[in-house]
Order: structure tokens, then C-alpha cells, then sequence
């Protein structure tokens, strides 16, 4: 480590004195931690010349890998250093449940709470294997993650919704086969699957075909065309709730499905018995 600091010292000022000062070492020492660098890889990685020095090409290709793994090494100290902070409490959550149902909700855990200090950090991208860098999170899906704690917090519903003035100004939805008349909004996420499929198939439209679609990589951005009248989305009952019942949308079928999936706050093994996590989780299964 000691030389590879070094060396990333040194290939950034192009300068050994720098790269000494930098690492409060003498030039002798950043010499020779560059040579013995070089002798235990077998390549040159700077060219040296009376007064200067230059990256080598096979110098400059290891840079950028030497430069992001001491990034990442450093990061990961600071994030071990967080997970060991009782009055911080590191928070994974995705944009609309975390607009629609948490943020209004968290001054009430603050009160009760104020000597923890949330982090909040909203999910744009969700794959099951991903690095578990969190103290809680909120996932949506099937629950069946591995190497987490995975506590339920709904039970949605899916169905269509739409805004008030849509259907003033393009016809009403009597029937769900009335939707191949409208527009029709979509998701397409790798965090909330689109489950338009499973509710045509509970309104017997099997081979059902939409008419005119507008996509989306985000629900919120989805949940927003729709408040703004430029088509139908499937709602889901958790996120569209406080909107039927202001009246920005509203259900045009009577017809509901529920969902095979929820919403769940996901603790890492490692953090289910922090006090912070377990206050945060009490507090959270109270509210749902």
C-alpha cells in the first residue's frame, strides 16, 4: 500500500520531492518505494530524465487502476467508520416510496429520535446482488433476498388510475377495454417491474393490445404524467393513495389485484442488532 501511494503520489505532481511532501516522506524513501514497485512488477513505470520524469504508457494504464482501488479502499474505510457510529443512521431508499410515503412521515422519528442523523441515499438501480452498503433500506420485490433481514411493510393493490381532467378531455373508461382509446403509461425499471400483464389478465383482456404508450425508467416520473393528464398508469395502492384521496387521480375501474409484491425494509446481517437500526425499524413497522 505504501508504495502504491507512492506512486499515485508521484505520477500525479510528476515530481518525487512533491509526492514526498505530500506523504510527509523523503525523496530517498519515495524513490525507493517506486523502484522496489517496479522491480516486483518487472516494468518501468515512469521515464526519468535529468530534472523530470514522465508516466511510462504501461505507467499510465496502471494508474488508473492503482487510482480507483485507492479510492475504493478508502471508501470502504469510511464506511466501516459510519457503520460504527450509533448517531448516524445510513438509509437506502427508493425515490417514490421514500417521496409518497416516508418523507412525510419522518419529522415523527426525528422527534423521537434526535440524536441520530439520517443519510439518506435514494436507489436509481437495483440488482439482488448489490453491495449491501447501508445500515436499513427499502426494496421492492418478492422478499427472498439472501443475506439481509427482509420485514414487510405493505400489501399493495394494482390498478389503473388516471387524472380527472384525462377523462374530460379524451372520453371516459367504462370498460377496461376503453383503455385501447387512451394513453397508456409504463415503467421501465430494473427496481419496479411494469405488472400491466398480470392486472389484464384478472380483467380477461389476455390478448389485449394498448393504443398509444408513453415509457418511463422511473415510477415517479410515471405517477407524475399521470397526475398531469397525459395518459393511465397502473397504480400501486401504497404510492397512490394519498392522490385518490386529494383527487389528483382517480380509479376508474373497479377492479383491484393484489400484487405479488411489496415493499420491505431490508437490514444487513451485520446491522440487524445496532440500536439505531432497531429504533428505525420499530418506528417504521408501527407506521405501515
Amino acid at each position: 500500500m505504501a508504495a502504491l501511494r507512492a506512486f499515485e503520489a508521484t505520477a500525479r505532481h510528476l515530481s518525487f520531492t512533491r509526492a514526498a511532501t505530500e506523504l510527509n516522506l523523503t525523496q530517498t524513501a519515495v524513490t525507493h518505494q517506486i523502484k522496489n514497485l517496479e522491480t516486483a512488477l518487472a516494468i518501468r513505470l515512469f521515464d526519468r530524465a535529468p530534472g523530470s520524469i514522465t508516466l511510462t504508457e504501461a505507467g499510465k494504464t496502471y494508474l488508473s487502476s492503482v487510482r480507483a482501488a485507492l479510492v475504493e479502499i478508502a471508501a470502504a474505510g469510511s464506511r466501516l467508520s459510519r457503520y460504527q457510529d450509533d448517531e448516524v443512521l445510513n438509509l437506502q431508499c427508493l425515490g417514490t416510496f421514500a417521496i409518497k410515503r416516508l418523507l412525510p412521515r419522518l419529522y415523527d422519528f426525528r422527534a423521537r429520535f434526535p440524536n441520530i442523523t439520517l443519510r439518506i441515499q435514494t436507489m436509481q438501480h437495483f440488482a439482488p446482488d448489490v453491495r449491501l452498503d447501508f445500515d436499513v433500506a427499502i426494496w421492492h420485490g418478492a422478499g427472498d433476498w439472501q443475506g439481509v433481514r427482509a420485514d414487510r411493510l405493505t400489501r399493495d393493490e394494482i390498478f389503473p388510475v388516471c387524472s380527472p381532467a384525462l377523462l374530460e378531455r379524451e372520453g371516459p373508461l367504462h370498460e377496461p377495454q376503453d383503455l385501447a382509446r387512451h394513453t397508456v403509461i409504463r415503467t421501465s425499471s430494473s427496481i419496479v417491474p411494469d405488472e400491466w400483464p398480470f392486472w389484464l389478465e384478472a380483467a380477461d383482456l389476455r390478448d389485449f393490445s394498448f393504443g398509444p404508450q408513453i415509457s418511463c425508467d422511473l415510477l415517479i416520473t410515471s405517477l407524475q404524467a399521470a397526475i398531469d393528464g397525459l395518459g393511465v398508469i397502473l397504480g400501486r395502492s401504497t404510492i397512490v393513495d394519498q392522490d385518490l384521496s386529494a383527487g389528483r387521480l382517480i380509479e376508474p375501474f373497479n377492479l383491484r389485484l393484489a400484487s405479488p409484491m411489496g415493499y420491505f425494509l431490508v437490514s444487513p446481517s451485520r446491522s440487524i442488532h445496532l440500536a439505531k437500526v432497531e429504533a428505525f425499524r420499530t418506528w417504521l413497522l408501527a407506521q405501515e
